[in-house]
């Protein structure tokens, strides 16, 4: 098996209830922070990694995810006439990736998502982002993660400490600590009931798998929420095989709770050479005016 991880699946074929009614017919992935749509930050973080090929996980009323990464020909004509090279280039860099759609017919869980992929995997280690888990551009999680796998070729979940009172939020791992920031899993539990978590050791939305995960897949059963979990199939996956976790210690923002998406939205326009001094003088006049 390659030591080298050139794929990435996107699930998005989730409903985006927590954001209804703007997600009725828009997919969640597609919510712009500033402006760019969350799920480009993803793509933009996959190939950063070198990651080559992107199949994109959809389902209904998720047609614009694929119109916003096409050629848009008639309008790089009219910001041709506009003078506007720039802008051009910043619309036509993620058009020349090679993205692949993949329909998920029902909503059955990210279990069933990322099993929905496994012909474009083809017996290969691949990456699965999560988009409405954001990172901030400047941290390397999913790059340290690559080098990680190249080193224990094994299966690798990202996690975060969380408070205890959020756990119950999460996938949560048992582990045993191999110095720098690596974990030796041992166990894993989806979303424990409050005070049953065997840690503060959450799973957050970056992973890098291997294809056997599909053989357990292909025989999950839905588990909590009705849904095939992937944490169930990585809990039997560590009877066969070591699976190892890396703590991220930067900035994560869940774009997909409506706080975590406006501490996203404020952050990054906070960031925008075009915006930050005039976005940051606002933010200090609404400060002052709530302390009247």
């Amino acid at each position: 098996m390659s030591d080298t991880i050139k794929k990435a699946i996107f699930p998005a074929a989730g409903l985006g209830t927590r954001f209804l009614p703007a997600t009725k017919a828009s997919p969640k992935e597609m919510l712009p922070i500033v402006d760019k749509p969350m799920i480009q930050y993803g793509v933009e973080e996959a190939i950063s990694c070198n990651i080559k090929e992107i199949v994109i996980v959809t389902g209904k009323h998720k047609r614009t995810i694929e119109d916003h990464f096409d050629y848009a020909f008639e309008l790089e004509e009219k910001l041709k006439k506009s003078g506007k090279k720039k802008l051009i280039e910043e619309i036509n860099r993620l058009s020349r990736i090679k993205i692949a759609y993949i329909r998920q017919g029902y909503a059955l869980g990210l279990g069933h998502a990322i099993s929905c992929a496994e012909p474009f995997v083809n017996n290969e280690p691949f990456a699965v982002i999560l988009s409405d888990d954001i990172i901030d551009p400047k941290d390397t999680l999913l790059k340290d993660m690559v080098h990680l796998y190249r080193k224990l070729k094994a299966p690798i979940l990202a996690l975060e400490r969380v408070p205890a009172a959020d756990t119950h939020r999460y996938g949560v791992i048992d582990g045993k600590s191999e110095g720098g920031g690596v974990f030796r899993i041992n166990g894993l539990v989806e979303k424990p009931a409050p005070g049953e978590a065997p840690s503060n050791l959450a799973i957050i939305g970056r992973y890098i798998l291997t294809p056997d995960i599909f053989t357990i897949l292909s025989r999950s059963k839905p588990g909590r929420g009705g849904e095939i979990q992937l944490t169930d199939a990585i809990a039997e996956l560590l009877r066969k095989r070591p699976v190892y976790g890396y703590l991220f210690r930067g900035r994560r923002y869940d774009a997909g709770d409506k706080l975590g998406y406006l501490k996203a939205t404020v952050d990054f326009a906070l960031k925008n050479p075009e915006l930050s001094a005039a976005f940051r003088s606002y933010i200090v006049g609404v400060s002052r005016r709530l302390k009247k």
